[in-house]
């Protein structure tokens, strides 16, 4: 037995498809030049990932605009007024605003999934949006005709199809991204905004049998945009009682960047049901400095002191650069992170004897 090891999703684009970025947004480079352009950066991100020797890989989100928004891309009935997320630095990122339903994926996450498998035959993981946030593209006031529960109940199927694409076309496992449970706190601190992203979110886990549901997982954070957060402030403990309501068979928890680790591995050990496993941050994108694998392997043991070790995992806090735009970390360097990531893994299995 090993410890499994995983990359959360995102990896900066190299310079070359920043420019093509930013040329096809102003018009002077074709879609069919871009998609060129992302499909060989996917291809050199999967073939570094596997020289490093990460035992599962991820396309890097090379093609995505971001995250979170890769549904709309082509969706003609949005607004640009929605929700602002602000970040601790002063920056913020604003969500578009639905003007018109019925609400449709105009993009599916299995399309990335089955591009990035024409490139290797080692397992790749796909990285979805959690349903709670896209939610929040419904205005606060009703959209004539479409009714905010019809959009939710659009939305749930919406996005058990997303997750069921992916499975079908052979993802190691499915990541629901749901950096919006933290931030939901500090947007209501009575909890109930993240009880109702909690049970959405169920809503479509529910439509998963027990072995689906075993290769989906969960990923939270406190954001990670241009080396800023928006819900680092958010006390974690509060978060995870309700977190693990989800009904996944995998967690991914940024826990490299906590000041106090231990007493959020305490309330993780409280939360934790047979059959689940727990994939615990070793290494933080945000922190300019690579860490080493000692460093990584140091986390791990004080992990498992908390969490059974066969039901534990290794991950990165978050993503490198969600947003396509984001430049704050250099590509060399997330892989740098990566590769403390496994030799740091591999080392603290050997300790531990396994």
């Amino acid at each position: 037995m090993s410890i499994p090891t995983e990359p959360i999703g995102s990896i900066p684009r190299p310079p070359a498809l920043l420019e093509a970025l930013a040329q096809h947004a102003q018009g002077r480079l074709s879609d069919s030049d871009l998609a060129k352009l992302q499909d060989q950066a996917a291809a050199d991100t999967l073939a570094r990932l596997e020289r490093i020797g990460c035992p599962v890989l991820v396309d890097g989100e090379q093609s995505k605009p971001s995250f979170a928004t890769y549904p709309l891309s082509g969706l003609s009935t949005l607004a640009s007024d929605g929700a602002v997320i602000p970040f601790a630095d002063g920056h913020t990122r604003q969500l578009p605003c639905l003007t018109a339903g019925p609400f449709r994926y105009q993009v599916r996450a299995d399309t990335y999934l089955r591009d990035a498998r024409r490139h290797t035959d080692k397992p790749v993981k796909q990285a979805v949006i959690a349903p709670s946030a896209l939610s929040l593209l419904y205005p606060s006031e009703a959209i004539a005709g479409y009714s905010r529960e019809a959009f939710l109940a659009d939305l749930v199927n919406e996005a058990e199809a997303d997750i069921r694409g992916c499975l079908e076309a052979g993802a190691h496992v499915v990541q629901l991204d749901f950096t919006e449970g933290r931030l939901s706190l500090k947007l209501d601190p009575s909890g109930a905004l993240l009880n109702d992203f909690i049970d959405l979110n169920n809503q479509v886990l529910e439509r998963f049998t027990d072995a689906e549901r075993a290769r989906i997982g969960i990923h939270t954070c406190p954001g990670g945009d241009h080396d800023s957060t928006h819900s680092l402030d958010v006390d974690y403990t509060s978060l995870l009682p309700h977190l693990f309501r989800l009904q996944a068979g995998n967690f991914y928890l940024q826990l490299a960047s906590e000041a106090d680790p231990e007493r959020v591995l305490d309330v993780v050990a409280s939360q934790l049901r047979p059959g689940v496993r727990v994939f615990v941050g070793v290494t933080d994108p945000i922190d300019p400095r690579v860490e080493t694998p000692e460093e990584v392997c140091a986390r791990i043991l004080l992990a498992a002191q908390h969490i059974p070790v066969g039901q534990l995992g290794t991950c990165d806090d978050c993503g490198f650069s969600p947003f396509a735009d984001d430049t704050s970390t250099s590509r060399d360097l997330a892989f740098a992170k990566i590769e403390a990531r496994v030799r740091g893994t591999a080392l603290a299995a050997e300790q531990l004897g396994l």
